[in-house]
């Protein structure tokens, strides 16, 4: 039984791994601002994490034997915590994104790789990219640049000289749970496909990485109770592009899938992606983690994405 602190936690599937640390037997603690109630069982601290003394006193003299910190997303955040945190846990768990490769920060028909990037390609403490501090942009790219950049910075600030034995998570798109999966990017499919409506595509997209929510709480639960340490890719296997992930929501709700094709340079559908976009699962396979199918699981997604949106 470990000693654990969730911050975050309140959604999606930070909810699901609050729930999965407590039923293995762990004494189980989240830190939010209060947005809601944590599940019977679970202890519950107040604070906003980017008020140093406010987190101070809300953790006072307790320690954990790990901490899963589900809300990261600039190098500003990850200071704070490191600086707290130093002395106060014996392993710390980012969870990051598949975006800190930020393929998509580069020209098309520029990427650096052609297949699935594993975790050794990427030094998180380079130097910033271009338009990576551009938080203002109004473009879904501009966005997926700023939050790619504060992801990448923040990993890097808990890299160097780390004051506890630290695993940045980098998550593959997380879908499934209908209502619970806020972006609404599968949902957009569903919605488009079932209106008969076209999809706008790439003209040659490629494939991207997946993982469905209940399966990334599992990788997080698993992660916590681990020893190895450094950055870890949770995707599950097989990597289907746009125009497979269409066909599969077209199947699941009897319909024709149509598509459009975008000008080269111009947005998209999510998930179509005009250059190399998947994630190698190797190490964290290696260590032991069994990851399923997107095949397997993604047509009941749809299904349930499809009942959530009736």
């Amino acid at each position: 039984m470990k000693r654990i602190l969730v911050i975050g936690g309140s959604r999606y599937f930070g909810k699901s791994l609050v729930t999965r640390l407590r039923d293995a037997g762990n004494t189980v603690t989240v830190l939010n601002r209060g947005s809601s109630a944590p599940p019977p069982g679970v202890g519950r601290l107040l604070a906003d994490r980017d008020d140093e003394a406010a987190l101070r006193a809300a953790l006072g003299g307790r320690d954990f034997d790990v901490v899963v910190d589900q809300v990261c997303y600039t190098p500003l955040q990850a200071a704070v915590a490191r600086r707290v945190f130093a002395g106060r846990t014996g392993r710390y768990v980012m969870t990051s994104t598949m975006e800190v490769y930020a393929p998509a920060t580069l020209p098309a028909g520029s990427a650096p790789h052609t297949v699935p990037v594993a975790e050794e390609s990427l030094d998180p403490t380079g130097p910033p990219r271009p338009g990576g501090d551009d938080p203002g942009s109004p473009s879904r790219a501009g966005a997926a640049r700023a939050y790619a950049e504060g992801k990448r910075r923040a990993e890097a600030v808990f890299l160097r000289e780390p004051p506890f034995p630290y695993v940045s998570v980098r998550t593959a798109h997380v879908l499934g749970g209908g209502r619970a999966e806020f972006t609404g990017r599968l949902a957009h499919y569903v919605e488009r496909i079932g209106a008969g409506t076209p999809v706008d595509v790439h003209e040659a997209p490629y494939g991207t990485s997946f993982i469905h929510h209940l399966e990334m709480a599992d990788f997080l639960r698993w992660t916590a109770g681990q020893a190895f340490t450094g950055p870890v890719n949770a995707a599950s296997h097989g990597a289907p592009d746009v125009l497979e992930l269409c066909a599969t929501v077209a199947q699941q709700l009897g319909r024709r899938a149509r598509h459009r094709v975008v000008e080269a340079g111009a947005e998209a559908s999510p998930f179509s992606f005009d250059r190399a976009y998947a994630m190698d699962n190797g190490r964290a396979a290696a260590l032991g983690f069994a990851f399923g199918r997107v095949a397997d699981w993604l047509p009941g997604a749809v299904a349930e994405t499809a009942r959530a949106t009736a």
